[in-house]
């Protein structure tokens, strides 16, 4: 069983579209891997997600509705995950900006037991990014490259709404320091990942960026901060210094 979770805020224009597609590219491509959810996590909406939320529910049996009171990528992911009994787990943003043809090849690293955490990555050679301004382009490779001075982590693109990984890995990177609610936590499962000596494998994928997002660089930014430096103060704890290797 797989369970790939889309964290979703306020998103009543584009939800009913996004997920139709998402559905329908599984039926149509990929059901030889087994059987595939999605899993809409709702943080927080104030509109009509959730009537929408729970109509695609009722309609489609591919998917699945859970509402948090809360805001927070990472909150609506863990409580998805959490609860989930799915052999793999996963998350992809509702814009669908990694192409959905890299579900498969992320999905058979973990099925033929070639990676424990598999992360789309925009910054590896081989990947493609359309419609990416400067400042965001440059944002994204400043926060990779501090990840990757503190932590000595080997993957490429920790930012990257593209990941999935074994169930059966969770419950130790939630133990070890994996408990950000915000946007960090998609990096922060890499990085206990790394740390607890998992295969964590990127992906190289097709990204197109969404001109509507709604992530604020500034907010990001402080964010981002606060969170590598609690996660850096937990893993020093634990072995003495701030390297993961």
């Amino acid at each position: 069983m797989i369970e790939i979770t889309i964290p979703v805020l306020n998103e009543e224009n584009t939800l009913d579209k996004q997920v139709r597609k998402v559905c329908d590219y599984i039926k149509n491509n990929i059901t030889d891997l087994g059987l595939i959810h999605i899993i809409l996590a709702d943080n927080g909406s104030q509109d009509n997600t959730p009537i929408i939320g729970r109509a695609l529910t009722d309609e489609l049996d591919c998917v699945k509705y859970i509402r948090l009171e809360e805001k927070g990528v990472g909150r609506a992911l863990k409580a998805s995950w959490g609860g989930s009994i799915a052999d793999i787990v996963g998350y992809m943003d509702l814009d669908l900006a990694t192409d959905l043809t890299y579900l498969r090849p992320a999905l058979e690293m973990l099925l033929f037991d070639r990676a424990d955490l598999v992360s789309g990555s925009r910054l590896l050679n081989g990947a493609t990014v359309k419609g990416r301004s400067r400042i965001r382009n440059f944002t994204s490779r400043s926060f990779n490259y501090i990840v990757k001075i503190i932590f000595q982590s080997s993957f490429s693109d920790g930012m990257c709404g593209f990941k999935f990984l074994k169930k059966s890995c969770l419950d130790s990177l939630f133990q070890l320091g994996a408990q950000s609610d915000g946007w960090f936590f998609a990096t922060e499962i890499l990085i206990t990942g790394e740390y607890f000596g998992y295969r964590v494998k990127d992906l190289a994928v097709e990204w197109t960026d969404d001109p509507n997002t709604k992530v604020r660089i500034g907010k990001l930014t402080i964010e981002y901060l606060l969170a590598m430096k609690k996660l850096r103060s937990k893993l020093k704890k634990r072995n003495g210094s701030y390297a993961i290797k």
